[in-house]
């Protein structure tokens, strides 16, 4: 019992790692820990072939067909630009097809990211971002948000994620229930965003509703709502936004996953002891903290001990971890892509070049 209980935790838990290649003391508390996956950033990436080994090396230990995360979005947040080549911002991709009227475009985006991200040997990427581009958050945002319009993002989202279903990679939507009226970074602050729920259900809410059937991931993020009945705690710890709205009211079945608990967004509000646990509770599947072994095994003692502690914290643990296991074998179960040869990949990066080159150009010329 002890045994399966300590695997059921570990695989509620996607993690990062300090650098691009593995320590002695991270070999240490990922077989400890097994978690369900990790995630890499710029830090942890060179090569194709150092990213592949060192993600081959880290999910030795991790839970069966292991979680391997990388963002991708395109734009500011793009982890493969320095290994391999830029991509354009899914607003500029957006922005490009409706001036040329080629939607196709954002599905060359999508394949693109989805070919990039396996020849690193990733199966999943954390995009596209379901906020919108409203006035409130544009210096927070950039050119991560599609557009200000609800439909213009389903739009944007529907194709991008059947792209990547497509390629073999699983998306997620961030950040439920929406970062638009955000005027503080989440990752230094619980942003409290002033909108009451009628403006969210009409607005905010529309892209989770449309895609709930589409979006094999949801990201939940560490805003705050004070006109809402979700009042000052942030989604990521409220199971009104978890349980209530996006679970029942909206009926989202995939896996509701946490932005980084190691966010100032989250730990100014709670412990990442009381992180962990709370957006358990709240009706969190799976969580993530992205580099401190302290942070980590911290928040992995806290839920091992609760589970041991209550019955009902325990069951909650191994329903989760059952669903989890189930969404990873059907999604990756089948055998990974391999490795693109040296002339293979010079030809996925002047894809990606010209294809970056095409976008800014539409652009201009607009």
């Amino acid at each position: 019992m002890s045994t399966s209980l300590r695997m059921a935790v570990g695989s509620l838990m996607v993690v990062g790692l300090a650098a691009r290649e593995l320590s002695p003391l991270e070999a240490s508390w990922l077989k400890l820990v097994r978690p369900g996956g990790v995630i890499l950033f710029r830090r942890n990436i060179e090569s194709a072939a150092q990213t592949r080994a060192l993600l081959d090396q880290a999910t030795e230990t991790c839970a069966e067909h292991a979680f391997r995360c990388v963002d991708m979005e395109g734009g500011t947040v793009d982890r493969l630009r320095n290994a391999l080549a830029p991509t354009p911002s899914a607003q500029e991709v957006f922005r490009a097809s409706l001036i040329s009227h080629k939607p196709a475009l954002i599905r060359r985006q999508a394949e693109l990211i989805a070919k990039a991200s396996q020849a690193f040997g990733f199966n999943t990427t954390l995009a596209p971002v379901l906020d919108l581009a409203l006035p409130a958050s544009a210096t927070v945002m950039g050119t991560r948000a599609v557009s200000a319009q609800a439909a213009d993002v389903v739009s944007y989202a529907q194709i991008f994620l059947t792209t990547l279903t497509e390629h073999g990679i699983m998306g997620c939507g961030k950040h439920f229930p929406g970062l638009g009226g955000g005027t503080l970074d989440s990752h230094l602050e619980t942003p409290a965003i002033d909108r009451t729920l009628r403006e969210l259900r009409s607005a905010d809410l529309l892209p989770w509703r449309e895609l709930r059937h589409q979006l094999p991931m949801a990201m939940v993020s560490h805003a705050a709502f004070p006109r809402t009945p979700g009042k000052e705690r942030p989604a990521s710890a409220s199971s009104f936004w978890i349980t209530k709205i996006l679970r029942k009211e909206i009926g989202y079945r995939g896996i509701v996953f946490s932005d980084d608990l190691e966010m100032g967004g989250i730990l100014k509000f709670l412990s990442i002891e009381d992180a962990a646990l709370e957006s358990l509770r709240a009706g969190m599947e799976m969580i993530e903290i992205c580099h401190s072994p302290e942070l980590i095994l911290r928040a992995f003692e806290a839920l091992l001990s609760e589970a041991e502690r209550s019955a009902a914290f325990r069951a909650l643990v191994l329903k989760n971890a059952r669903h989890l296991q189930r969404e990873r074998k059907r999604f990756f179960a089948a055998r990974a892509p391999r490795a693109l040869t040296e002339k293979q990949m010079e030809a996925l990066r002047n894809k990606m070049l010209g294809f970056a080159e095409e976008i800014h150009t539409t652009l201009a010329e607009a």
